[in-house]
């Protein structure tokens, strides 16, 4: 959704486990145009997967330019890999454009309500990477504990079992109800997923509920931010 002052975008997968939301604001682009002539954001759906192909193929030299035109057609988004003028000449670097389908939507727009979770904590994210990466050699659940001396994280599988304990020390921010004992597990493969990079912020932001999907939470500055939120694991 093209806003006046913001990109917004939502996505869920097929199992409806998982959820995002990204906000990037008018201010984090090098140029934004929005939408003229009306107050109702403009609108397009997109594959992410046909999305995700086109942005593996961004270079670190290239500038990435998104265009949607409701007015022509309105069928299609472009979306163009350029070179900077110096690259072009020095290195006989070619400009890219690629032209993607829309999709019809297959479920509405969800409403995310801001809801107060249990326990809230951040982390820095290269610690968090390789957390996720080394539960996963035992097993596909992982099992969160928070209490007022801090986080626990294991998971177990036929291969063996894995604790981390994480003190309150090394978390950057830690509040969780006072006397409480929090226990909810999720599935290691999509939390594994939503961790595995420290690109987009150098912390992640959890809020943990068990009343609610765990959210995390990466900030991309100039009030923008990447919104993930994974349902929790219930016994039968």
């Amino acid at each position: 959704m093209f806003h006046e002052m913001e990109l917004y975008i939502q996505g869920m997968d097929h199992s409806h486990i998982c959820l995002f939301e990204i906000r990037i604001s008018a201010e984090w682009f090098q140029e934004y145009v929005p939408p003229v002539g009306s107050d109702i954001p403009t609108f397009a759906c997109i594959n992410s997967a046909i999305f995700h192909q086109i942005l593996s193929l961004h270079q670190e030299h290239h500038s990435i330019r998104l265009r949607y035109d409701a007015e022509d057609g309105g069928e299609w988004i472009h979306m163009d890999l350029l070179e900077n003028k110096e690259t072009k000449e020095k290195e006989g670097k070619y400009q890219k454009y690629f032209t993607i389908p829309l999709v019809d939507m297959d479920q509405p727009l969800l409403q995310i309500p801001d809801v107060e979770y249990d326990a809230d904590f951040s982390v820095r994210a290269k610690q968090m990477c390789d957390i996720a990466s080394e539960l996963l050699i035992f097993g596909d659940v992982m099992n969160i504990e928070c209490s007022e001396d801090g986080i626990s994280i294991s998971s177990e599988g036929i291969t063996g079992k894995m604790k981390v304990e994480i003190p309150m020390d090394d978390l950057s921010e830690y509040s969780v109800a006072e006397g409480s004992m929090l226990k909810t597990s999720y599935s290691l493969r999509y939390f594994a997923k939503m961790c595995m990079t420290t690109k987009l912020s150098p912390e992640i932001a959890f809020g943990v509920s068990e009343q609610f999907p765990m959210r995390i939470r990466y900030d991309l500055g100039d009030n923008s931010q990447v919104l993930l939120f994974i349902a929790p694991k219930f016994e039968e």
